[in-house]
């Protein structure tokens, strides 16, 4: 439950580095996150929070209605994944969208609408299997997805993130693989590899959701090769971009599932020192240390 773990603040420095400098709150608050901003769902990100629970669906911040559909409300005759769905316009430039809830056949009129003022109903419509709602966030004039979790208040949150595994696999053969252990590891041929790393985190405890982490980072001997985050995500040409080492392709980093292609590293006769390091929004961090001898 968010409410009940809430901290006082939010972490400012994240919110100024964004420039996004107030805190909204919750669409639902008495529920909990099944898939966050960055996950990996089948290979495809997930560019919004999908809150499972029971309540009324509410405006996260002040802000101008300017959509509302039920889930016949459409000119294609295909069915929208949103299902029913409504759109708030905020003075910052961000739009909060609110789907996948309870369809009542009707749409919202546009109107302004006060931080907490209700918009549906949790429930079930378009791409959904949970009782809930999809929510959503657009920064309108950098024409990105904002991850949620970096304009929310935050739930407290002490729990580590997990590295499950992690692989070098090499990019001339990609069925020689080899899965990196904490400690030595030998007989790995000089090459260029891809590092494959698959984590998670539980946003509220331990045995919670597995969600996907916000930062991971790699490096080899001390140098940066690698750094995933999911702060943002944007466009281009009609390609979901994602942020590592800069813009780049979704399908360049959504490996099967839960892991993320991180980078890639030439490897050459002798011993290399990798590090992983993997962080959740609240700075928990989780770390690995691998020394690997090149044959």
């Amino acid at each position: 439950m968010f409410r009940k773990n809430l901290t006082i603040s939010v972490i400012t420095f994240l919110l100024a580095a964004n420039g996004l400098l107030f805190a909204m709150d919750w669409p639902l608050p008495d529920a909990v996150v099944i898939k966050n901003f960055g996950f990996n769902d089948q290979r495809t990100p997930i560019i919004g929070t999908m809150l499972t629970g029971e309540g009324p669906v509410s405006a996260t911040g002040s802000g101008e209605l300017i959509f509302s559909a039920s889930v016949n409300d459409t000119a294609s005759r295909l069915p929208s994944p949103l299902g029913a769905w409504s759109a708030v316009a905020h003075s910052d430039g961000l739009v909060s969208v609110y789907s996948r809830y309870k369809d009542e056949g009707r749409g919202n009129k546009p109107g302004y609408m006060e931080s907490g003022n209700q918009l549906a109903a949790s429930g079930v419509s378009g791409w959904s299997r949970n009782n809930g709602v999809y929510y959503i966030l657009y920064d309108r004039r950098e024409r990105r997805w904002v991850n949620a979790l970096m304009v929310t208040t935050l739930p407290q949150d002490t729990s580590e993130p997990h590295i499950l595994s992690a692989q070098l696999q090499n990019m001339n053969n990609r069925a020689n693989n080899r899965t990196l252990d904490s400690g030595v590891i030998r007989n790995i041929s000089q090459g260029r590899y891809f590092i494959v790393v698959n984590a998670t985190d539980a946003l509220l405890a331990p045995k919670g959701p597995q969600l996907a982490p916000h930062r991971i980072l790699c490096s080899v001997n001390g140098e940066e090769i690698g750094s995933l985050s999911f702060d943002t995500m944007s466009a281009k040409d009609g390609v979901l971009m994602v942020n590592r080492n800069g813009p780049v392709p979704a399908k360049r980093v959504y490996a099967p599932y839960p892991a993320f292609e991180i980078g890639e590293v030439q490897l050459n006769r002798g011993q290399a020192n990798l590090e992983i390091i993997v962080r959740d929004i609240a700075g928990n961090s989780r770390s690995t240390l691998t020394r690997i001898i090149v044959d």
